[in-house]
């Protein structure tokens, strides 16, 4: 992420009754309009950068298009005064896309809830079938993983309002990070750097920087990856989904400590 995914305004700072005045720098926020064979597909808030790693990944995960299978090309509008990037043109043989593909998301897709622009929701034909992880994870990985994400956010450290999702192979290696004001677009970007660079295969680990919600369960069990980790808790419907799709899942990673919420079989101690 660019330094263009901050900017700095002018605020008033209050700290034990003094006041002064200073310069903030904050996370940029922009919306990002996603048209499909040019027809409007979605409207999704979103830190500017990264645009096609984001779309490739929503477009995947909320199967709509797999590009593994299908010939996909991009191109990007931009603002004629500011020259930002405004919409993302996805051209895809009609034959490739989902049946319900313009049925299933409304105008408008908040930063922070991945389906929230959904119409509607079918559990059962999001699949049943569960990932099998090629290891148990060590739960003296967790602290390493943990780190190396938060050693990367450096959009957070100059801003402190980022979300970050993390991938890794089962040694531990890191396969990409990306920041995004959105915790759903940080995974979709994530994933859609790890499906261009053909390592898709090879993640096993997704690690984020806030708590689990359905949404960030679902991205990683059509990503294929088994084991997802996060700073905070996750929701009772997301530890369900994860038993349901054999995905281990880990929350309150913080320092030392660890709480194993599915899956407890495939964490080695």
């Amino acid at each position: 992420m660019s330094e263009e995914s901050s900017k700095s305004v002018k605020a008033l700072r209050y700290d034990q009754g003094e006041t002064q005045a200073c310069t903030e720098p904050l996370t940029v926020e922009l919306p990002l309009q996603i048209k499909i064979n040019e027809r409007p597909f979605s409207v999704t808030m979103r830190s500017p950068g990264d645009d096609r790693h984001l779309v490739t990944g929503l477009l995947f995960t909320e199967g709509i298009v797999d590009p593994r299978e299908a010939s996909v090309s991009y191109a990007e509008e931009t603002h004629a005064d500011s020259g930002e990037v405004i919409a993302v043109n996805v051209e895809v043989p009609e034959a490739y896309l989902c049946e319900s593909a313009f049925d299933k998301r409304s105008l408008l897709a908040n930063a922070s809830c991945g389906l929230c622009g959904q119409k509607e929701l079918d559990i059962e034909a999001l699949g049943r079938k569960p990932l099998a992880p090629p290891e148990r994870l060590p739960l003296d990985q967790v602290t390493v993983l943990m780190e190396r994400m938060q050693a990367a956010q450096q959009v957070f450290t100059r801003t402190g309002s980022t979300h970050a999702a993390a991938a890794f192979d089962m040694s531990g290696n890191l396969l990409c990070l990306f920041e995004d004001i959105g915790r759903h677009n940080a995974v979709d970007k994530a994933v859609g750097q790890l499906i261009e660079k053909d390592q898709l295969e090879t993640a096993s680990i997704l690690v984020v920087s806030g708590r689990i919600s359905f949404e960030i369960v679902i991205k990683a069990y059509h990503a294929g990856i088994p084991f997802l980790l996060a700073v905070s808790a996750p929701s009772s419907f997301a530890v369900e989904m994860c038993q349901l799709w054999g995905i281990t899942v880990l929350g309150y990673c913080r320092e030392t400590r660890a709480t194993v919420y599915s899956h407890p079989e495939q964490v080695s101690t």
